[in-house]
């Protein structure tokens, strides 16, 4: 059953979080965080989204979650098993495999894509897959619901217990350019890195649901970087 969320009801919270995680505490498909970009209207052709998670969980779940009014996968990073992931852009997707992963610890993630030659390439904790082709040519256009920690089945809802992640979730930026490896190593490092111009954590307008605590962040270089 097709269910449609306003997302202009949503109420955001606009926040520094340095030093904050999301925690999501239970596995339903209530807990989600609702995210606000800087632009209520996106015409991307190029984009970086980074984060940290930490998670027991070695089933799929879904990280970050952007859909628009005209697909609910526009931008889609799901974790589908111990190192591996799927990236969806528009009605495509592709997998990456065999990954270095932290187990039961952090890790910092980088996904970067471009329209012009469809090239994109994940960054696990300072290592990069082989360059792949996704989408070349396609805009993500129109309204963003960006969802983390559940997949977006409709335009601003539609969750699966099955596909919900479980676990800590910081320093969310999102661009809208591919950001230089160097500068994602500097991310991935914790040193002083450019914040994201559409989703930036430490401006970060959001709005939580369900089982989804604001929570002191134990990510240091020695536990996380």
């Amino acid at each position: 059953m097709y269910v449609h969320v306003n997302v202009e009801s949503s109420v955001f919270h606009p926040a520094d979080l340095s030093e904050k995680v999301f925690t999501f505490l239970s596995t339903s498909n209530t807990p989600s965080v609702k995210l606000s970009s800087q632009e209520r209207d996106l015409n991307l052709t190029a984009m970086t989204v980074c984060l940290r998670y930490h998670s027991v969980l070695t089933r799929g779940q879904s990280l970050f979650s952007l859909a628009t009014p005209s697909n609910t996968n526009d931008l889609l990073l799901y974790k589908t098993a111990i190192g591996a992931y799927r990236l969806h852009v528009g009605r495509a997707a592709l997998d990456i495999d065999y990954l270095e992963e932290n187990k039961n610890d952090w890790n910092s993630v980088c996904w970067t894509w471009d329209s012009g030659f469809g090239l994109t390439v994940l960054w696990l904790n300072g290592k990069r897959s082989a360059r792949k082709v996704l989408m070349q040519g396609h805009t993500v256009a129109g309204r963003p619901s960006i969802v983390l920690g559940q997949e977006q089945d409709t335009y601003g809802g539609g969750f699966d217990q099955k596909q919900s992640f479980e676990g800590d979730i910081t320093d969310v930026h999102f661009w809208s350019e591919v950001i230089s490896p160097c500068e994602i190593r500097l991310y991935m490092e914790g040193y002083e890195y450019a914040p994201g111009n559409l989703l930036n954590w430490a401006s970060l307008d959001y709005d939580k649901q369900g089982s989804v605590f604001v929570d002191q962040n134990d990510c240091d270089k020695m536990t996380c970087f």
